[in-house]
């Protein structure tokens, strides 16, 4: 996978039981998306009335993470379409390559003000289409 963004597990992150609770691995997720989009895109993914929402999400959880842990999060753009792309993640323990998540996120590009959504913006399409190439990831 490409592209890859580490963070520590919080405290706050756990649950009762002292592992990372299931609905915050979509905000860890989210987190190396929006890196993903600032450091490799250098642009901001939101123009006036349109912006991308989440669509899908898959989560698979594969073993615990705890308070203390690094965590890598390694996503790769498995699939873009007309106005929707796919992203494929691996979310493992840093230095030990323990699988802890397997996921994946649809995500589509979105005009607020007519409700709907609309073509991904060229200059972003082509983006993704270097993120694929980068994997030998397929574009539809």
């Amino acid at each position: 996978m490409p592209y890859r963004h580490r963070l520590d597990v919080r405290f706050r992150d756990c649950d009762p039981m002292g592992h990372v609770n299931n609905a915050v691995y979509l905000t860890y997720l989210e987190q190396a998306r929006f890196h993903l989009w600032r450091e490799l895109w250098q642009v901001d993914p939101r123009q006036p009335g349109e912006g991308i929402i989440l669509a899908r999400a898959e989560l698979d959880f594969k073993s615990p993470a705890v308070y203390g842990e690094t965590l890598e999060v390694r996503l790769a753009v498995a699939a873009v379409g007309r106005s929707s792309f796919t992203y494929e993640y691996e979310v493992v323990e840093a230095g030990t390559e323990r699988l802890v998540l397997s996921a994946r996120t649809v995500l589509v590009w979105f005009d607020y003000a007519a409700g709907r959504s609309v073509p991904i913006p060229d200059p972003i399409r082509a983006m993704l289409g270097r993120e694929a190439e980068k994997d030998g990831s397929p574009s539809e």
